[in-house]
């Protein structure tokens, strides 16, 4: 499943002010007709206790990347994606640097969606592999 329209970096970027996207640092940062790509820093803001990436920042990570995925497969002007379901299995620690994460849909339906999110650190080892499930309603 290709995208509807092809993504404008800077404009998905755009929608993270004021919002935890921005807050944790994750930055849109490549696209193809079917897969969407981002960035996040292992820092203060994305670290648990004991100075390991914190596994809920992997899921926003996720979460994040799937449902932006999901929104440019449905009619904005008529439709949006809200999140139902989403697991996270933590393959391996990160204690500094940058995560990856890379959305690639498995399924997309007329009323649901199921998106398979990899995130690798800098040296392209699996990190964290995560499948949202999505549902598409009409926008109100």
């Amino acid at each position: 499943m290709a995208f509807l329209k092809p993504i404008d970096i800077a404009e998905a970027n755009a929608v993270r002010q004021d919002t935890l996207i921005e807050h944790l640092g994750i930055v849109i940062t490549e696209a193809g007709d079917d897969w969407l790509r981002a960035t996040m820093p292992v820092d203060a803001r994305t670290k648990q206790p004991f100075g390991l990436l914190h596994g809920g920042a992997s899921v926003v990570l996720a979460e994040t990347l799937g449902s932006m995925a999901g929104g440019y497969c449905v009619d904005a002007a008529t439709q949006m994606v809200v999140g139902l379901e989403i697991n996270a299995n933590h393959l391996r620690a990160v204690r500094e640097g940058t995560v990856t994460g890379t959305a690639r849909a498995l399924h997309v339906g007329r009323s649901t969606q199921v998106w398979e999110i990899r995130i690798e650190d800098e040296a392209g080892r699996p990190v964290c592999v995560s499948r949202l499930t999505l549902a598409v309603v009409p926008r109100r």
